[in-house]
């Protein structure tokens, strides 16, 4: 995880607070990185789906695998209301991190879900979004070709 922690904040939003990133992704094979924000409508889908998808794989004890919020909401009280609803945790929001991740990442429109190798920061899957939709009812099954390389 340290060559993807070099692009990240030291430390991340988690739902009891603030956590060294070090400590996030201890023991993490795979590492989704979720672009999106509370004012787009086919974020919001999405996330619904995501939700879904990462609850069922932690369901099913996948410890191995996180998700990082990088928003691109325009203010502060509509990132709280959207991070509220999410289970993962997030870059803080107006951290510099958020836009020098998106332009790491090419992002080009939301939302955006990358799966990336923790150990080498290697993109694993360019289209994650894709790949949650299309094994919404098996996430286990996305989860296995993650763990393959795709």
């Amino acid at each position: 995880f340290f060559r993807m922690q070099s692009y990240l904040p030291a430390q991340l939003v988690t739902k009891s607070g603030l956590v060294d990133t070090a400590a996030v992704l201890k023991d993490k094979k795979r590492v989704g990185l979720y672009f999106s924000a509370h004012w787009c409508p086919p974020c919001r889908q999405f996330t619904s789906m995501l939700i879904n998808f990462y609850n069922e794989l932690k369901a099913a004890n996948a410890d191995d695998f996180e998700i990082i919020f990088v928003s691109s909401d325009q203010d502060e009280d509509a990132f709280n209301e959207y991070y509220g609803e999410q289970p993962w945790v997030s870059v803080e929001y107006g951290d510099d991190s958020q836009d020098s991740l998106a332009q790491k990442f090419s992002v080009r429109g939301i939302p955006a879900f990358y799966i990336i190798d923790p150990a080498t920061g290697s993109i694993v899957d360019a289209d994650g979004r894709g790949s949650v939709m299309a094994n919404a009812r098996n996430p286990a099954q996305a989860m296995a070709a993650w763990s393959q390389g795709k």
